[in-house]
């Protein structure tokens, strides 16, 4: 069997899963047409699933395009003046959130998909942003604006926008739907053709598409293509658990959602250009894992325990739930990663810590949370309660104080949780307003009545190239730790996405991996005292071999051999290796 035939059954099979009714023949041509247009390349065979998509020398930053502004020039203009002149040789990769027209939940309710949002820019723009960093676009799939075009269009029964949107009746079994939002599923809505219900996962303003129509999923794959075309080569696919919806039924991870992923795996695998798609399903951990499928779904998915899990450690001076989870998570399948992260433009979401951090523990780290002016957002149960969905407020914030109170290692604190992602098997990616220590912003809170807004500040370029030419700011002392550690992490083969990775038992206080990269050169023990007290690590728990010099690559101290234990002051992170690259 040829290259040809082996991705056209796989293409069949796909369509024969999602749509068992349609001629899989028409509609194999339709989605291949869709996917590469006239113009564009279809590779004679698939990339085979390696780990050659990515290396230790990537990390990600998350903003919105029109997190630094200054009122006289386009915000896509200074977003990449701060990525040339404080990220170039720290990250190689940008997520801009959503850079369309939108009309609320800033930008995740698009109005066009297929232009960019004026107020921020131009296509030209984001052109220019993907030609010196790797770009990673959101396709918001799951709904779309209820003052879009086609929305409007399905209101006026207008083809093929007519079949677009998901309907259900209020007489529905909807009693086990699972949601994040406490908002009723169901809208009213009225059309030429009569009074319409329909369904809406995340708010009002965001109409859920019916993906039952394939007419659906083929405008995606042209926006893929669109994406693509522009310099996007990371997809992160919104929301897309919600995908598929029947009622009756939990409407989350059904096998449609699956196979629909699988096929635009499918297809990013046979395109000429590296398209990486990135699922973002903020939910428990085997729910999480599931995206990768047998390794040919998700190329990559976030590691959503590890906000949560990261900064409970760090409140209570314990890393026992963070390493009781990490050891029992599996390596990522061969083609596949995890993206490790602390923070987004979303809250800290506690469904992924849900079995995993107690009830009490939970409750405490809300708690404290609140006690520094952070905010609790919650969700829905399926029998009329209600439980946290996520922590609102920025990283750094978050930080400043333990379970016992505040004290002087804010800072220390701060870095140590930052650290941890790029230790740990995965890419690492950094919210901006962690990297700029950005502190929680209120004001916009009580301005625009929503919680998400405390950790979405919109920083002045002027003050910001201000403090951070200000060495004892907060902001330059932030962005330069992380800066100098990211370099180093890029030279250290150890630290590749897929590099082997062992959880070590250290005791409560201190967080270690060990790694060894691919070709087993080099092994890096990755130790973070997640406490505020002055810990002894003895050098046999480390096991580290003798007549072989160990360096750690943070403070380029010499390991001290003679001596019994390595130690780590207050949060103090330590890379300790047997092979300095680079």
């Amino acid at each position: 069997m040829d290259h040809k035939e082996i991705f056209q059954n796989k293409l069949n099979s796909f369509i024969r899963q999602i749509y068992p009714a349609a001629d899989c023949e028409v509609l194999a041509q339709e989605i291949i047409a869709a996917f590469w247009p006239q113009g564009s390349t279809q590779r004679p065979e698939g990339r085979a699933p390696s780990n050659d998509l990515w290396t230790e020398q990537d990390a990600l930053l998350i903003t919105y395009g029109n997190s630094i502004v200054d009122g006289a020039h386009k915000p896509l203009d200074l977003l990449y003046d701060f990525l040339l002149r404080r990220m170039k040789g720290v990250l190689n990769g940008v997520h801009i959130l959503p850079f369309f027209p939108y009309t609320s939940d800033d930008g995740f309710a698009v109005s066009d998909f297929r232009a960019v949002n004026p107020q921020l820019g131009d296509w030209a723009d984001i052109n220019r942003i993907g030609e010196s960093f790797s770009l990673m676009s959101d396709l918001v799939l799951n709904h779309v604006s209820s003052q879009g075009q086609w929305f409007n269009s399905y209101r006026q029964g207008q083809a093929p926008y007519d079949r677009y949107f998901f309907e259900a009746s209020p007489d529905d079994d909807l009693s086990t739907v699972v949601r994040p939002r406490t908002t009723p599923l169901l809208q009213e809505i009225e059309t030429v053709n009569g009074p319409r219900h329909v369904w809406c996962t995340f708010s009002h303003d965001q109409i859920d598409l019916d993906f039952r129509n394939p007419e659906v999923l083929l405008e995606f794959l042209r926006i893929i293509r669109l994406h693509v075309d522009n310099g996007v080569q990371i997809i992160r696919l919104d929301a897309v658990a919600f995908l598929w919806k029947e009622a009756g039924s939990a409407s989350i991870h059904l096998p449609q959602t699956h196979a629909i992923i699988k096929l635009m795996r499918l297809l990013c695998d046979y395109a000429e250009e590296t398209i990486i798609l990135l699922t973002e399903t903020n939910v428990p951990k085997a729910e999480n894992l599931s995206y990768f499928g047998d390794h040919d779904e998700a190329h990559a998915i976030y590691n959503f325990p590890l906000p949560p899990l990261i900064l409970h450690a760090v409140m209570s001076g314990s890393a026992h739930y963070l390493r009781r989870w990490q050891s029992g998570m599996p390596p990522a399948p061969m083609g596949c990663a995890y993206l490790n992260f602390t923070a987004s433009h979303d809250g800290i979401g506690m469904r992924p810590a849900e079995g995993i951090l107690p009830d009490e523990e939970q409750a405490r780290m809300i708690d404290t949370i609140r006690d520094i002016g952070g905010l609790v957002s919650m969700r829905s149960l399926p029998d009329g309660g209600e439980a946290p969905y996520e922590i609102n407020t920025t990283y750094y914030e978050a930080t400043s104080q333990t379970f016992e109170g505040r004290d002087d290692h804010h800072f220390e604190r701060f870095i140590c949780t930052q650290t941890i992602p790029m230790s740990l098997e995965g890419i690492p990616a950094f919210y901006i307003h962690s990297m700029l220590a950005t502190p929680n912003d209120h004001k916009q809170v009580a301005h625009r009545g929503m919680n998400r807004a405390i950790n979405r500040h919109r920083w002045g370029y002027p003050e910001l190239n201000a403090r951070l030419d200000d060495p004892t700011s907060a902001q330059s002392r932030v962005l330069g730790e992380l800066s100098d550690r990211l370099r180093n992490r890029a030279k250290q083969p150890a630290f590749h996405p897929n590099a082997t990775q062992f959880t070590m038992p250290l005791g409560d206080h201190v967080f270690g991996v060990w790694r060894q990269s691919l070709d087993r050169r080099q092994s890096i023990f990755a130790l973070h005292n997640v406490s505020n007290k002055n810990v002894s690590l003895s050098q046999l728990s480390m096991n580290l071999i003798e007549d072989v010099e160990w360096i750690d690559l943070l403070s380029g101290e010499t390991v001290d051999m003679d001596q019994e234990n390595v130690t780590l002051a207050p949060y103090q992170c330590r890379w300790i290796t047997n092979y300095i690259a680079g």
